[in-house]
């Protein structure tokens, strides 16, 4: 089958960083072809090279598509010829309709007047095309992510699109919804798509991908194909880190001490419907040096919980009681719970942990400015201090504390969010999906982080949606469903059977 791509000998630098270094790629027509590597790897960069963010002249190499050399000058010339993509963070305006986002900046219009009736109708059939039956004018607010990834798809079709490149398209995504838009891009194959995809989950890759190419440190190491043989996940992870990553997860041995953090009786309804309640009654407890999950599928009110708990940052009309070390203590304010020694890392880094605009070192002194001022002054040599600490405890890989956290990989941003927390001393670590996002070598770093700190006598509760990580992971968990704690499993009981039995059993009860 001929190539619909090849780009050849790809350079790419930025200032102090050469981010690409002679990196191959040969795309077939009709086929997935996933990248994969490690964060900060070049996979991203590279399909900005492609696309035309960065335009011809900014790098060194060709672009051969469809047989032809293209010098594409900014990204409406890849999308004139079909290359269309879909970033992370999706490009939808929450207000709009889905037919307006469909046809923003490409609007179908007659002498100059959008001609809403043909929109409507090929938004409906491009709906269709996905799988939405959702009306042209339903708000983009008003569905789910995993519906927004859909319409993002069906506004790339709406450009006839050839070559469809997906940036970590399921990172947000539930189990179904992922599996309905794996569904989907193996339907536009059958057609005669072809399609990138970036993603970090190993195992969806090995599910739809034709071949893959793996990038290290800006450089292609191996482009595998699947269709001649198996792939172990071993042999692709062996390819991104370098090494063979025997372990996904550092051995424990926790020493776990008394009650450390104790919510009795919270309850929280929802921030703009405070007839829907999404906390009901929940008690539980963290030990010192113990690391608690709380497992659960999407919607089940993790980050409600958590969120309630932490100031008071989520819901309304919330109640109950929270204790440290015995005492109770007040958390009705985010300063109130950081006094009482409880941080927050939330799930969703780039828009409520960090300030992607500022730099490492501003970030990780904001939770804790007193820290390093002096008579209300920031001192300027303490918080550089305090950051080269933190930059160098970590390994947060960076030219310097002076890098934009918005030049950083996923997993380095992660550990810039984690130093901003540790700086405030935290007794107790709430972590929401540490590692969304985040490639199998930051992962394992990450969790040696999480098993240092409860080596040190700090409490750990993580929410996280990856089954395997908590169980590689936790000395207890929690299960929750429909706003409640439906079961607690020791380690020794808890599997994704008994989980996924505990969700089930309690769903039902509910449904009595």
């Amino acid at each position: 089958m001929a190539p619909i791509l090849e780009m050849r000998g790809i350079v790419k630098t930025f200032p102090g960083v050469r981010a690409l270094d002679n990196v191959n790629l040969v795309v077939e027509a009709g086929e997935i072809h996933a990248i994969c590597g490690e964060n900060g790897a070049g996979k991203s960069t590279l399909m900005k090279v492609l696309s035309g963010v960065y335009p011809h002249g900014s790098y060194e190499g060709d672009i051969v598509y469809e047989g032809e050399t293209r010098a594409f000058r900014d990204i409406r010339d890849s999308e004139h010829l079909g290359i269309i993509i879909i970033h992370q963070e999706l490009a939808l305006v929450p207000l709009l309709s889905i037919a307006e986002n469909i046809f923003l900046g490409n609007e179908v219009a007659r002498m100059g007047v959008i001609d809403w009736d043909e929109a409507f109708q090929r938004t409906s059939e491009l709906l269709a095309k996905v799988g939405l039956s959702e009306s042209p004018t339903t708000l983009i607010k008003d569905i789910g992510v995993g519906k927004q990834q859909l319409v993002e798809i069906a506004k790339a079709l709406s450009k006839r699109v050839k070559l469809l490149i997906l940036d970590e398209p399921t990172a947000s995504l539930n189990e179904s919804d992922s599996q309905a838009l794996l569904d989907l891009l193996i339907e536009f194959r059958k057609q005669g798509m072809s399609a990138i995809m970036i993603s970090h989950k190993l195992n969806e890759i090995s599910r739809v991908a034709d071949k893959i190419t793996v990038i290290r440190d800006g450089t292609t190491v191996s482009t595998l194909d699947c269709r001649a043989e198996a792939i172990s996940e071993d042999r692709i992870i062996r390819d991104m880190v370098g090494r063979a990553l025997d372990d996904r997860f550092p051995p424990r041995s926790p020493k776990i001490g008394e009650v450390l953090f104790e919510v009795k009786g919270w309850n929280a309804f929802h921030h703009l419907n405070t007839q829907r309640q999404v906390v009901k009654d929940v008690s539980f407890n963290v030990r010192k040096g113990e690391i608690v999950g709380i497992a659960g599928l999407m919607g089940a009110g993790r980050t409600e919980l958590a969120m309630s708990i932490f100031g008071k940052s989520y819901g309304r009309h919330i109640s109950g009681e929270v204790s440290m070390h015995g005492r109770p203590v007040d958390v009705s304010t985010v300063s109130k719970a950081i006094d009482a020694k409880i941080a927050y890392v939330t799930e969703d880094r780039k828009h409520y942990g960090l300030i992607l605009d500022d730099d490492i070192r501003q970030n990780i002194s904001l939770a804790n400015l007193s820290g390093v001022a002096k008579g209300g002054i920031i001192d300027e040599h303490r918080e550089r201090e305090v950051a080269e600490d933190y930059r160098t405890k970590l390994r947060i890989r960076s030219p310097g504390i002076f890098q934009k956290t918005l030049n950083l990989s996923g997993g380095n941003q992660q550990k810039v969010v984690l130093s901003k927390w540790l700086f405030s001393n935290p007794d107790l670590l709430i972590l929401d999906e540490p590692t969304r996002g985040i490639d199998v070598g930051a992962k394992f770093e990450i969790y040696s982080i999480i098993d240092r700190l409860a080596a040190e006598g700090r409490g750990i509760l993580m929410i996280s949606s990856e089954m395997p990580e908590l169980l590689g992971m936790c000395d207890r968990i929690y299960v929750m469903n429909e706003g409640r704690l439906v079961a607690e499993l020791p380690k020794g009981e808890a599997t994704q059977e008994t989980i996924m039995r505990a969700i089930i059993r309690s769903a039902g009860r509910n449904a009595a």
